[in-house]
């Protein structure tokens, strides 16, 4: 169960980045799925299509969404991106001036390095 939950996350996760590269009907089983949690048979009255193309059509939009993770990272890049601020704040909270200077730099370094690798 909470694997389900941890998957629908991830998709709608992913869907943030690249949902505009799925198709309307990729996009709309998608987000029934993943927002609405209907089930496949709910989501196949509300489209109006067969479980078995609900299905179908959840795989192929996950595995383009995975698909593009894959080749452009920018999802990953984002949670490293966001993880550190939080490091950051946290060690300015905690007044560590040194450490919050540390995780900003090390962020920079690494938004010039995959800039650059571009």
């Amino acid at each position: 169960m909470q694997e389900d939950l941890e998957k629908k996350v991830d998709l709608a996760f992913l869907s943030a980045f690249y949902g505009g590269l799925l198709t309307e009907k990729q996009r709309k089983v998608l987000s029934l799925h993943c927002e609405e949690d209907l089930s496949l048979g709910e989501i196949a009255a509300e489209v109006g299509i067969s479980r078995q193309a609900v299905h179908e059509t959840l795989g192929r939009a996950a595995a383009r969404l995975r698909e593009m993770e894959a080749a452009l990272g920018v999802a990953a890049r984002f949670r490293r991106m966001e993880e550190g601020l939080a490091d950051a704040l946290t060690a300015l909270k905690q007044g560590d001036s040194f450490r919050a200077e540390q995780v900003l730099t090390a962020l920079q370094t690494m938004d010039q390095e995959e800039n650059n690798g571009l």
